[in-house]
């Protein structure tokens, strides 16, 4: 067996046991996120993306420009499965619609019965068949896990993201969450940033996660309206 040949058969095995020694942490946290996602969405799905992510990061890893791997690798890992979520496309410009129109029936509902209606109710209220509410409110909580880049720049609302840079756009959501109650800055710190289950949250700020959940998509519709008005 050459020497070059040797050097290369080592260096793959070496890429590779860095690719094992974070597996658990790809594993950890597949599962953190599909904790915050619908159960239709697979955890070994999650997992699998993730680690295929993870074994190309360690084949091109270079200690010289980085001196931690999981550094390195960890956000791009986790973009990775955030892809894959995109990938899946179930928010159709019809759905947004109609996922507008289930968070106002709920809101409207919670108002009267301080509780979150079924798919059932809805579909009543609506006048829509229930596989279509199911479908919707399934969409709409993997759409709500991605960030907030993504919900402020949906296609049907004129590039918002190209008018405003990246940066400028973070300090419109700071300056709107500014004018917001505590509770509600809270919460959208919580859920974004600390990357917090609703379950979770509900347990800090001691309401429903019903509640919390239509708090949070009133926040970002509000957050919306502010951005896209500039």
């Amino acid at each position: 067996m050459s020497g070059a040949h040797v050097y290369t058969q080592e260096l793959k095995h070496r890429e590779d046991q860095l690719a094992l020694q974070y597996l658990p942490a790809v594993k950890a946290m597949s599962f953190r996120l599909k904790e915050r996602l619908p159960s239709s969405i697979d955890y070994m799905d999650l997992s699998a993306i993730g680690t295929e992510e993870l074994v190309k990061l360690a084949r091109r890893y270079d200690e010289a420009q980085n001196d931690s791997f999981w550094g390195y690798a960890k956000t791009r890992v986790y973009g990775a499965m955030l892809d894959y979520l995109r990938s899946l496309d179930l928010v159709s410009r019809s759905s947004r619609r109609l996922i507008k129109e289930i968070d106002s029936a709920i809101e409207t509902y919670m108002a009267d019965h301080d509780d979150e209606p079924s798919d059932a109710e809805l579909a009543q209220i609506l006048g829509i068949e229930v596989e279509k509410i199911h479908e919707a409110r399934i969409a709409s909580d993997i759409y709500t896990v991605l960030p907030l880049d993504d919900q402020l720049g949906t296609p049907e609302e004129g590039g918002m993201l190209e008018r405003l840079e990246h940066e400028d756009l973070i300090e419109a959501i700071k300056k709107v969450l500014d004018g917001f109650e505590e509770r509600e800055q809270m919460i959208i710190q919580l859920y974004y940033f600390e990357e917090l289950t609703l379950k979770e949250i509900s347990e800090i700020v001691n309401i429903t996660e019903s509640r919390i959940s239509q708090i949070h998509k009133s926040v970002i519709r509000r957050i919306k309206d502010a951005v896209g008005g500039r």
